[in-house]
């Protein structure tokens, strides 16, 4: 092999190196930017969400310990996505935040709310507890609904990821998103198996629930 020959190898070799290495890169997952994330926070989320993603009423969810990936999805879920009609979460003042961030904004400010301590909650209808319990426990079996336990966990904890935190959350934003998915389209549509579930649950039945998980820990 001669001199030109054995460099064009080397030449190939090294720029298929190359080539693994920004393809490895590419790969990477993207990291967030806590604090950046905090900046977003306090400059776009806190008049509703709190700067540290404790809320002061229902009207908007606690975000602080919330699955970071699960924050990422929903932010996504309020922005029209290529080829649909309408976002898979109808909500007029989200879907104009939302809008405003980048993808990297939403990794580096769901980052932040994650990092945050959620502040407890509480139940309030002592006369529904126990049925709130058994929902969220065992489910209702003969209409087809499981516990609400097997994918949120005992103490509502979640699983990252997968589903979402529920441990403390208003009761009132909980049972605004349940009716919402059982509206599906124009509403909530992001959730096929929460769409399902909800809908099969009486009015009685999502409030009892909600106001349970309310005061779950």
């Amino acid at each position: 092999m001669n001199r030109l020959s054995k460099t064009l190898m080397v030449l190939h070799v090294a720029a298929g190196l190359s080539g693994l290495a920004i393809q490895a890169r590419a790969a990477d997952p993207v990291k967030p930017d806590v604090n950046r994330g905090q900046a977003i926070a306090v400059q776009v989320c806190a008049s509703c969400h709190g700067a540290d993603g404790n809320s002061a009423g229902g009207a908007y969810p606690k975000l602080a310990g919330q699955h970071p990936e699960y924050l990422v999805k929903q932010l996504k879920d309020f922005k029209i996505q290529p080829g649909a009609k309408q976002p898979a979460r109808n909500n007029a003042i989200m879907a104009g935040m939302a809008a405003a961030l980048s993808d990297q904004d939403m990794i580096n400010v769901a980052a932040y709310f994650s990092t945050q301590t959620p502040k407890p909650g509480y139940a309030h209808n002592k006369d529904t507890v126990a049925l709130g319990e058994k929902i969220y426990r065992g489910g209702v079996a003969d209409k087809g609904v499981p516990a609400c336990a097997s994918c949120h966990g005992p103490t509502g904890q979640g699983i990252p990821s997968q589903f979402p935190r529920l441990s403390g959350q208003w009761a009132e934003y909980s049972v605004a998103q349940l009716l919402a998915f059982t509206q599906g389209p124009g509403a909530r549509n992001n959730n096929d198996a929460m769409h399902a579930i909800a809908s099969r649950l009486s009015d009685s039945e999502i409030k009892a629930v909600a106001d349970y998980i309310a005061g779950l820990h």
